[in-house]
């Protein structure tokens, strides 16, 4: 009985460790590559920007299923009875994103966020659903409008198989927190590709300076798309004599949702604004939103004073936001954090075999050899 208690033991082990999903090395700052002129925050993550979660629920069993959910809490009240201002920006259409149309017209969100693969996007509608109405004093809502997006992980994942739940949506909400969010081979990026690498989850922060407001922007990325990979400028995909298109056999297409958290006193307008600038930042990696990508980029203001109260017995509602001509710096934090976040994504994920496939992680050494030979190594 001993010995078989043993090997149930080790069993157990082995099975955390594949889905723990902890990082393939070091991040990209770790290694002395800066991206951008501002400063990360304290965690160089989404989590920077206070009262902002991120919880996982990752899938990995048998030779096929490697796919997960990753939710995005904007802060700590429930989002329905106190939204969020918001913006959704579409770089190039080819997904299904949930819940768009109501954010574009009233220019908020009422649920977490939410990101899985393609085929589980109605899954996690009905579990934002059950979460929504299953809070106290949402007793009599009759509409929840869940945002939901996602990436095709049917490389490494047996998506048809529809392996994500309800619980597992739920799962991801409950266990999200502010602290040691994971990278990598987790939650929705489980089962991505990156050009032509492993992708993932990755995140990424700046912390404007004080003269600036002070603001604090954080991206976080469900990296599943192609390109010609670039990092600070680098031509990396050049310099390794491995890009699309080389043979003319290769595609680039592939997705990513990127959402972006601010503190700043950000209106739906201008939150808009930020989003088109995230494609900026995948557009430094190298990234082409071919024909076949879904790039979307969902930006929200947690600013306290803006939140939006469900119901009120008040005619108008009061709120501040940043001038026009105080954006730029926002833009150039959002640029810089997409950027990093994507490469962080990178950088994190592991080799890893699914559904009769195997995608390479990044050879980050060879990388780093490139970044070197182009003195972008502090």
């Amino acid at each position: 009985m001993a010995s078989l208690s043993k090997k149930y033991f080790l069993v157990l082990i082995i099975c955390y460790t594949s889905i723990s999903g902890h990082a393939q090395g070091n991040r990209t700052r770790d290694y002395g590559i800066e991206i951008g002129i501002f400063k990360p925050g304290d965690k160089n993550a989404i989590t920077d920007v206070p009262g902002v979660k991120i919880g996982h629920t990752t899938l990995i069993k048998g030779d096929n299923i490697r796919t997960g959910v990753t939710a995005i809490i904007p802060h700590d009240k429930d989002i329905f009875q106190w939204k969020c201002p918001a913006a959704i920006y579409i770089g190039n259409g080819f997904g299904k994103l949930a819940g768009y149309s109501q954010v574009e017209e009233l220019g908020n969100i009422e649920t977490p966020i939410i990101l899985t693969n393609t085929l589980s996007v109605a899954t996690a509608m009905n579990a934002l659903i059950s979460y929504t109405t299953g809070n106290p004093g949402n007793e009599n809502v009759r509409s929840v409008n869940g945002v939901v997006g996602e990436t095709n992980d049917g490389r490494l994942n047996d998506i048809r198989g529809r392996h994500i739940t309800e619980q597992h949506v739920l799962d991801a909400i409950e266990n999200a927190k502010s602290v040691n969010v994971q990278e990598g081979n987790v939650g929705a990026g489980t089962g991505t590709v990156c050009f032509g690498y492993k992708g993932g989850i990755g995140t990424s922060s700046r912390k404007l300076p004080e003269t600036l407001g002070g603001y604090t922007v954080g991206v976080l990325v469900q990296s599943n798309f192609g390109g010609v990979l670039e990092i600070s400028g680098v031509p990396i995909m050049k310099e390794m004599g491995n890009f699309p298109f080389k043979n003319a056999i290769d595609s680039s297409d592939g997705s990513c949702m990127m959402v972006i958290l601010t503190d700043a006193p950000v209106s739906d307008r201008n939150l808009k604004r930020m989003a088109k600038r995230a494609m900026m930042g995948l557009a430094k990696t190298g990234g082409v939103a071919s024909n076949g990508s879904g790039d979307y980029v969902i930006a929200v203001s947690n600013y306290e004073d803006n939140l939006i109260p469900y119901s009120s017995q008040e005619r108008l509602i009061q709120q501040t936001y940043i001038r026009n001509s105080q954006m730029t710096p926002l833009f150039i934090a959002t640029i810089e954090a997409t950027e990093e976040a994507i490469i962080n994504s990178l950088f994190a994920a592991e080799t890893m075999k699914g559904n009769g496939n195997e995608i390479l992680a990044l050879p980050v050494d060879e990388v780093l050899k490139i970044m070197e030979k182009f003195g972008r190594i502090r």
